[in-house]
């Protein structure tokens, strides 16, 4: 069962100056909204440590004090406007 697993698992590999979502994990006590956000960011791949650990900064270079596990992160793409994009284009 693991040998099939390893076989379709793609291993998730950030590099500096990529640009991801920090998962909102939820404190104790805390009563969490169906309708609240899951994701904060963007924020800026720092360095990529051994382990899957991150360091991240803000956008305007302020760094986060504590390095992210790699599991409560996913990447952020930018998507142009297609209204845009069909606009210059005729």
């Amino acid at each position: 069962m693991a040998k099939s697993y390893d076989k379709k698992v793609r291993p998730r590999e950030f590099q500096e100056g990529d640009l991801i979502l920090k998962k909102i994990l939820p404190l104790l006590g805390e009563d969490q909204s169906k309708w609240a956000p899951n994701y904060d960011g963007p924020y800026v791949v720092k360095k990529a440590l051994s382990g899957g650990a991150l360091l991240l900064s803000r956008m305007d270079e302020e760094d986060l004090v504590r390095p992210v596990n790699s599991n409560s992160v996913k990447k952020y793409y930018v998507v142009k406007n297609l209204f845009c994009i069909k606009r210059m284009i005729s």
